[in-house]
């Protein structure tokens, strides 16, 4: 039996066919448009996006099971009665809600979506989206009065039609601000916050388990991009972790069967997983929202043109010369939670040269990596081992910096498809419901010790950087 594992991310779609003894091979693959309607605004098509899963799927006739992973806040409103998108999917970078939700900061409401949900406010989470798109898309209330309307993120959408059942999982339910991470189910007091109806969000179902089926191959696994790829880590552990270098940087790390409180720290809780009707497996994350997307903003204006550019540098660490950059291109996520901040160099001088501007740019996002890093060591002891995946983990000096600013060894697995992975064996998981069933990991395919004894002193520079880049930019409507 084959699994077949759809990865749709922010920028693609890609899948990959699992077998029983280990062995992985591609599938499809798919680009998408980004859409920019106007600045801090992100959308895609969601008819594009669902014609490149649907494309996966066809492009593996022998699949015996499907997994799925999502984007995690992306949003989509539909008409249930043809399933035809009424707006553009908003996307999870998009920021175009940050008046409203800073609007509920200061109203005192933050302490209840901490408490239930385990989240801060911020546009990044799916719940004001779904209210703008209520507010702002007139068919949306039509279709609200004749029941015909559907909310919810992208795996919602994609499952709907392709298996005529309207679901989706825990681990992307709670990425909305709407669930209760107690009872794992919507909440009504969130619902009522953020003027959400209940009625038009879909079945919470867990991660692993039976979605329905789709062309005659059952959906046994759904969940959200980053969590598949914890999975696809082999990460089981209580201290296990992960990061992701994708459009943005993702850190998570399990911990266990209960949420921790990781509000003074920045972290958020988050559903790690939920198999079948086992217990609930937590995880803490945390994100950064520009990693790939700031290095391929630099190539487009030049700094750069070949990867192989930026792959090793001649001179010392750009933060230990007093050259920083803070990639808050889209703000500042965990553990600010700022979009005010705005992305920023600072040390530059008439001797700063496009490889010095790129060797500070990696290092920028690595020290954002750490800081995240930091923080979920504050709340649960991390191993004293990080594996990385995502198309930075590929920059050999990006590993190096990025192992001495952690103070831990860094894992790089064999393959690059750690998502898709993670999305076939949570799917072979749902249909056979027996973890000694998985096939083997991969091995990794290299280990990079930290060497400097400079990892502290960066950081801390950094940090100063970080202070001057907050609060630069003023609250949208």
């Amino acid at each position: 039996m084959k699994a077949l594992g759809i990865d749709q991310g922010t920028t693609g779609t890609k899948s990959v066919i699992l077998g029983e003894d280990g062995t992985l091979a591609a599938g499809a693959s798919f680009e998408h448009r980004q859409i920019y309607p106007r600045p801090g605004w992100v959308e895609h098509d969601p008819e594009e996006l669902f014609a490149h899963v649907a494309g996966a799927i066809a492009a593996a006739p022998g699949a015996g099971c499907i997994g799925l992973d999502n984007q995690g806040e992306t949003v989509i409103a539909w008409d249930a009665a043809t399933g035809r998108p009424i707006h553009n999917a908003i996307v999870w970078q998009d920021d175009r809600t940050r008046g409203f939700t800073e609007k509920l900061k200061a109203d005192g409401s933050e302490d209840l979506t901490l408490r239930i949900a385990g989240l801060p406010l911020d546009p990044y989470f799916s719940a004001s989206k779904l209210r703008w798109l209520l507010d702002n898309v007139a068919e949306a209330r039509g279709l609200l009065r004749q029941r015909r309307l559907r909310l919810g993120t992208s795996d919602a959408f994609f499952l709907a039609r392709l298996t005529g059942r309207f679901s989706t999982d825990v681990t992307t339910a709670s990425r909305t601000s709407l669930m209760s991470l107690d009872s794992l189910s919507w909440d009504p007091g969130l619902c009522e916050l953020f003027g959400v109806p209940v009625e038009c969000l879909p079945e919470i179902r867990p991660s692993a388990g039976e979605f329905g089926e789709a062309g005659g191959v059952p959906v046994t696994a759904s969940l959200v991009d980053q969590q598949a790829a914890l999975f696809g880590h082999g990460c089981a552990r209580p201290g296990d972790a992960k990061i992701t270098f994708g459009t943005g940087a993702f850190a998570l790390a399990l911990t266990g069967g209960q949420r921790l409180d990781g509000s003074r720290f920045g972290i958020l809780p988050t559903l790690a997983w939920k198999l079948g009707d086992g217990p609930a497996v937590f995880a803490v994350e945390g994100g950064v929202y520009n990693a790939a997307s700031a290095v391929n903003w630099a190539r487009q204006l030049g700094l750069f043109s070949g990867f192989g550019e930026i792959d090793g540098f001649a001179s010392r660490p750009a933060i230990l010369r007093e050259l920083a950059f803070v990639p808050a291109l889209s703000g500042l996520g965990c553990p600010h939670w700022d979009r005010s901040a705005a992305g920023l160099w600072i040390g530059l001088g008439l001797d700063t040269t496009r490889q010095d501007m790129m060797q500070s740019m990696l290092e920028g996002i690595a020290l954002r990596a750490a800081e995240v890093v930091a923080a979920m060591a504050e709340l649960a002891p991390l191993g004293a081992t990080i594996s990385v995946d995502g198309g930075m983990s590929r920059n050999a000096y990006f590993l190096s910096f990025l192992a001495n600013v952690l103070e831990r060894r860094v894992i790089v697995p064999s393959t690059g498809e750690l998502t898709g992975l993670g999305a076939a064996r949570m799917a072979m998981l749902g249909l056979a419901g027996a973890e000694e069933r998985l096939p083997p990991l991969p091995a990794p395919r290299t280990a990079i010790e930290p060497t400097a004894g400079w990892g502290k002193a960066a950081r801390s520079r950094f940090a100063e950087a970080l202070r001057r880049a907050k609060g630069w930019k003023e609250a949208g409507p």
